[in-house]
């Protein structure tokens, strides 16, 4: 193959730097002949593009490319192998985007270490023992009847106007200390060191401009569809869409930010719900340029006999978990086809939310949970994911736990 290729490439260079005039000096001898008929059929077939240049004739990139692929088949090879990868990039993006639809719903952690144990700082051993008692409430039979002997009385819910405790941030709180007090992060993934400190988590001021003519936050749903143990049908209302209308009301009327509330419904496909809800997400940023805070509302999924309830000032209340993709894979390490450059902007958000969570409602939130992928959380710094309660909480549950989870991102944003 080698010799073949050398000989058409003297053949047809040889060729070329003769005249093509029609004086050209006539060829007489049988190997002179013999010679200019392989070096002409080399050149047609093998090596164009010098008779193209020379005849005058024009020639288009394109044509150049294909030119050189018709003649140089290791050209062709490797063009072709670009294409492959660029094909192949775009098949992996697709696969890595549905694993990430996927994988929100798939907990690779003990659903125990997403909750605070005996040796949390700011839950006494009293709250935990009543939290594990009303988690114990997972019998339908049990729900429905306990709804019907406490009556929903959203006017019952106080502001609490002080910390029931407060963190010692003088103290030398190392990556060890942070994590193990605030983040459960899933085997999937890891936290880099570089992310946590409390320079970068605690001292950001995430505050929002409340003066501005135009939405300060965002609320969608990117799984819209998810209810509750006692959710009606066909009302959603009584869904997760029900409880973003009620902390948009409570963000809005309570604490003066202007909510933009956006319904759509992307999980037809729940695999597909964040390739779906990208697109339109953006769409609204663009159309809305005053949005400083994104947050995407869902309600979590457990396992077993577990139920996220606590009494808080007499009202069952649905316990919550804030959520953090990081974009980073344990086994691959950085997961490039879902570049988020807020992460770090991302986790403050969280952390100063967790704060004031564990702070004013001890016992309110879970962990941080931490995952591998994206989820989104790539469109705006101070974008957040939070779970709000479970599949077995009921909607009254639910409806009670927008009153101290609001007071919280006030806390934070204002």
């Amino acid at each position: 193959m080698s010799g073949l290729l050398l000989a058409f490439v003297i053949c047809s260079l040889i060729n070329f730097a003769q005249s093509r005039k029609e004086d050209r000096a006539q060829v007489n001898t049988w190997g002179q002949k013999f010679g200019h008929f392989v070096g002409k059929q080399m050149e047609q077939q093998y090596f164009l593009i010098p008779g193209y240049l020379q005849d005058g004739q024009a020639v288009s990139k394109q044509g150049i490319e294909q030119l050189l692929q018709r003649n140089f088949l290791l050209l062709d090879f490797v063009i072709s192998q670009e294409n492959s990868e660029q094909n192949e990039d775009t098949l992996i993006t697709e696969l890595v985007k549905q694993q990430e639809g996927t994988d929100e719903d798939v907990k690779n952690i003990d659903e125990e270490h997403l909750d605070y144990g005996d040796d949390a700082l700011h839950i006494e051993n009293s709250i935990l023992q009543e939290m594990e008692r009303e988690n114990n409430i997972h019998n339908k039979e049990q729900i429905e009847e306990e709804v019907q002997e406490t009556p929903s009385d959203t006017e019952k819910f106080e502001v609490a106007g002080y910390p029931a405790y407060t963190y010692d941030w003088s103290e030398a709180w190392d990556y060890e200390a942070l994590v193990s007090n605030f983040y459960a992060v899933d085997n999937t993934t890891l936290l880099k060191e570089e992310y946590v400190g409390l320079e970068q988590l605690l001292e950001p001021d995430l505050s929002v401009d409340k003066q501005v003519d135009g939405p300060q936050i965002l609320i969608y749903h990117t799984h819209s569809q998810e209810d509750f143990i006692d959710s009606v049908p066909g009302d959603p209302s009584t869904t997760i869409v029900g409880a973003g209308d009620k902390l948009t009301e409570l963000l809005q009327e309570r604490y003066g930010f202007k909510v933009l509330h956006h319904t759509g419904k992307y999980d037809e496909v729940r695999d597909e719900a964040y390739n779906e809800a990208l697109p339109e997400i953006k769409k609204i940023l663009e159309e809305n340029p005053t949005i400083e805070v994104v947050i995407d509302l869902h309600r979590d999924a457990i396992a077993g006999d577990r139920k996220l309830v606590m009494d808080l000032q007499g009202r069952p209340t649905a316990r919550f978990m804030f959520f953090n993709g990081l974009s980073y894979s344990r086994k691959g390490g950085e997961i490039a086809y879902l570049e988020n450059p807020y992460i770090q902007e991302n986790l403050a958000f969280s952390f100063q939310a967790q704060v004031a969570a564990n702070e004013y409602y001890p016992g309110i939130a879970r962990k941080i949970y931490l995952k591998a992928y994206r989820f989104n959380m790539h469109l705006m710094p101070k974008s957040m994911l939070i779970e709000l309660g479970a599949q077995n909480n009921t909607v009254e549950e639910i409806m009670n736990a927008c009153d101290p989870l609001a007071h919280i991102l006030a806390i934070v944003l204002e």
